[in-house]
Formats: C-alpha cells, structure tokens, sequence
C-alpha cells in the first residue's frame, strides 16, 4: 500500500491539474521521460523511492499501478495533481524547468498521512 501511494506521488508530479487544463499547453514543452524521486519528510510512507515517469502533450503516463491521477503540467512548468488509490489521496505541487530539471511537495492523507518533497531530471 505505501509503495503504491509513493508511486502514485510520483506521477502527480508530472500530470496535469483540472485548473490548467482549461488553459491550452505548450506542446512538447516538458515532454520526454522524467526520473523522480520522491522523499518523504513526516509520515509513515517509505523514506524514498525513484520512478521513471513519461510525459506526453502536457500529460504524464505510469503504466503499471492502480491509481486515479488528475492534474497537469502548464504551459510555464506549474504542476500541480492529486493521486488516489481508494484509500489514500496525495496532493503534488511544484515546477518543471526548462533545463530539465523540477521540484516540489506532496502531502498524503487518508489510510496514509505523510509529506514530503519530489526531485525531477528530464533523462531523454
């Protein structure tokens, strides 16, 4: 369960937020696979994991995990989503830089309560 909510953490960082979609992307901007880590600060989640996450047009894709992601990356590199599994919901925020690089924070609550923070390096 806690490795779940980590790696739906991740792909929070990447995906596109209800409010920017409204919004049109900048195509391929922040395109390409990304390597995260995320940390966890406070909490009972694990201490770290590290996930390859692929973004296309703007939306982030993690094939493999039982989880509902909403957000989004906007056009100036804002992330912003939430992550559920049923059970647990993680709220990301943060930014993804045009030199490949990005940050953040995560908070998750519900069967899980814990925080922390995410890294970002663009590997292709």
């Amino acid at each position: 369960m806690t490795r779940l909510i980590a790696a739906a953490l991740l792909v929070a960082c990447t995906v596109p937020a209800a409010a920017a979609s409204r919004r049109p992307l900048v195509p391929d901007r922040f395109d390409g696979t990304w390597s995260v880590e995320i940390i966890t600060e406070a909490g009972t989640c694990d201490r770290a994991y590290r996930y390859p996450i692929r973004i296309e047009h703007g939306r982030a894709r993690f094939i493999g995990a039982a989880f509902t992601v909403q957000g989004s990356v906007a056009g100036n590199g804002a992330v912003r989503g939430s992550i559920s599994n049923g059970m647990a919901t993680a709220v990301v925020n943060g930014r993804l830089g045009a030199n490949g690089f990005g940050a953040g924070t995560w908070v998750a609550s519900g069967s899980l309560e814990c925080r922390g923070r995410w890294n970002a390096e663009r590997r292709g």
